[in-house]
C-alpha cells in the first residue's frame, strides 16, 4: 500500500473521528458534579461507574461531540476534496448529518468510557488506575458501534481510528504527565 493513500486515510479517520475526541475531552474538562451511577454500589460494595463519569461531563461532551459533527458538516465541500474523503467511506458531508454523526461519536464515545469504567469496577481495577487497552480504546469501539448503522465502517479505516488512537492517547497523557498535568504518563 501506498503512503500517500495512508496518509491520507489517517487524515480522513481523524477527521471523521474527531467528535468522538472532542467529546471525550469535553466530558472530562466541563465534567463533575453529580456522577452518573448516583453513588450506587452492587450488593458487593463497588461502585457502578464512580466518580469520574458525571452527568455533567455527559451532557457536556455530547453538545461538543455534535457541535464538532456540525463544524465538520459546514466545512466539507472545502476540507473532502483537499484530504481525499473517498479512501474511506464514513465522511460527515453535511450539517444535518454531521449532527447525527456527531451525537452518536460524542455520545458513543462518553457510553464508551462509561462501560469501560464500569468494567474496570467488575475487575477490580480502582480509579486512576491502568487498564492497558481498555482505557485506550473503550470510547472509541462504543463511539463506532453506535455510529456504525449510519456509516459504512470498513477494515482499513478501523485498522487507522484504533492505531491513530493509540498513539494520541500516549502521546497526549505522556506530554500531560511532563509538563504536570497528569499524576501519570498513561
Amino acid at each position: 500500500m501506498d503512503v500517500q493513500i495512508i496518509l491520507l486515510g489517517c487524515l480522513t479517520t481523524l477527521y471523521f473521528i474527531l467528535p468522538a475526541y472532542f467529546s471525550n475531552g469535553g466530558a472530562l474538562a466541563f465534567g463533575g458534579g453529580t456522577p452518573v451511577d448516583f453513588g450506587k454500589s452492587d450488593s458487593n460494595g463497588v461502585r457502578w461507574i464512580g466518580d469520574g463519569v458525571t452527568w455533567r461531563g455527559l451532557f457536556a461532551g455530547t453538545i461538543i461531540g455534535i457541535i464538532t459533527g456540525v463544524i465538520q458538516g459546514y466545512l466539507a465541500p472545502f476540507i473532502l476534496p483537499q484530504i481525499g474523503s473517498n479512501l474511506i467511506t464514513p465522511i460527515v458531508t453535511s450539517v444535518s448529518n454531521g449532527i447525527l454523526i456527531g451525537f452518536l461519536l460524542g455520545f458513543g464515545a462518553l457510553l464508551g468510557d462509561a462501560l469501560g469504567s464500569f468494567i474496570k469496577r467488575r475487575l477490580g481495577i480502582g480509579r486512576g488506575k491502568p487498564a492497558p487497552i481498555l482505557d485506550q480504546l473503550d470510547f472509541l469501539i462504543v463511539a463506532l458501534i453506535l455510529v456504525s448503522p449510519v456509516v459504512e465502517l470498513n477494515l482499513f479505516f478501523i485498522i487507522i481510528a484504533i492505531v491513530l488512537t493509540l498513539v494520541i492517547h500516549l502521546v497526549a497523557n505522556g506530554g500531560a504527565y511532563l509538563l504536570g498535568l497528569k499524576d501519570v504518563w498513561y
